[in-house]
């Protein structure tokens, strides 16, 4: 077995044969997603392939990260919720592993995180804190309006009746989603991404990307950018602004998610990560999806012990983002990418 770093298109197009016919790859596996990294954030990533002669048998993408702020670390794929080894068997999976560890100690980084959907027995501590939320679509929408408790339904048509529309669409729709995506960061205390990024996005995956506005009258009052991948669709980032949320759009935002992409022929829609117990677990909750388990393998440079909580649960960002709530909102678009890129 030989491993490979994979840099050129034609290399790139050896490992999205691999992925394409992985039964456990995600989205976040395919390779153009090495140059939206790249391009968006400057941090070098290491596109890991093992081969047996002709034939690829894993891959692992991986990034380093690196800043005063949060130290230097590398993560299998930051900033989404997988990407971690994809491998044929498990002696291929141990030498992608071996080689990421490899790699860690050259750049001196304090550990690595592995974001898989699945238990992968790495023997390494493991975060499963975490859950992505999961809930089956159908085609002819009047299945999935059943399957909802008659108390979700009641929310879902009070919703409805405030007249908001819900559109559709790509690029064309990046700037309404970026204003209501920006408020609602600065409102929760989190720096925001940059535009570029999710431009970025777009222009790289432009048949498997979508756009969600839902508007009152003129105003755009909810979000969603959505990422697709075989069946599966993921509201990646959602958003409505607070000072509408009188009128429901979230309930109002979702329900058009479910219909829509149950009639394009995506049958899994993934409401995206959620901590165990948290008003977002809850808010999913009550649609039906259930809780899919996501576990994070961290190796951890020799000396330290305990996991890297880099996230606005750790106590110790509190002041920071209380500061951040207060903080004029260009400030934040400002501000907010140089260091949300340092964060996984």
């Amino acid at each position: 077995m030989k491993l490979l770093y994979a840099k050129s298109e034609a290399e790139g197009a050896r490992w999205e044969d691999y992925v394409r016919t992985s039964p456990l790859a995600t989205c976040y596996h395919r390779w153009k997603w090495k140059q939206v990294i790249e391009r968006s954030f400057g941090w070098p990533a290491y596109y890991l392939m093992a081969a047996e002669g002709d034939h690829i048998v894993g891959v692992l993408p991986l990034v380093w990260q690196r800043s005063v702020l949060f130290g230097s670390f590398m993560t299998s794929l930051p900033f989404f919720n997988a990407g971690g080894i994809l491998a044929d068997s498990k002696e291929v999976k141990r030498s992608l592993l071996d080689e990421a560890i490899a790699i860690a100690r050259k750049n001196r980084a304090a550990s690595i995180e592995f974001r898989h959907r699945e238990f992968h027995e790495l023997g390494l501590p493991v975060k499963s804190n975490k859950v992505t939320m999961v809930l089956p679509i159908h085609g002819d929408s009047e299945i999935t309006w059943k399957a909802l408790d008659t108390k979700m339904r009641t929310k879902v048509r009070k919703a409805q009746g405030f007249g908001m529309v819900a559109e559709f669409g790509g690029s064309e729709f990046l700037d309404d989603f970026y204003s209501v995506f920006a408020d609602n960061m600065r409102e929760l205390g989190t720096p925001v991404y940059s535009r570029n990024f999710f431009a970025g996005i777009l222009d790289t995956f432009p048949e498997d990307t979508y756009l969600c506005r839902v508007r009152h009258d003129r105003t755009v009052v909810a979000v969603s950018f959505l990422c697709a991948y075989r069946e599966r669709i993921e509201a990646v980032w959602s958003s409505s602004l607070h000072s509408h949320l009188h009128l429901k759009p979230n309930m109002f935002l979702y329900w058009s998610l479910l219909a829509h992409f149950g009639a394009l022929g995506y049958r899994l829609f993934d409401f995206g990560r959620s901590s165990v117990g948290s008003g977002t677990y809850a808010f999913k909750q009550q649609w039906g999806a259930e809780p899919q388990p996501l576990y994070w393998d961290t190796w951890l440079a020799s000396g330290r012990s305990e996991l890297p909580e880099r996230n606005p649960d750790n106590p110790k960002y509190r002041l920071a983002i209380r500061a951040w709530q207060k903080l004029p909102l260009p400030i934040t678009k400002l501000l907010g990418p140089r260091i949300v890129r340092c964060l996984p």
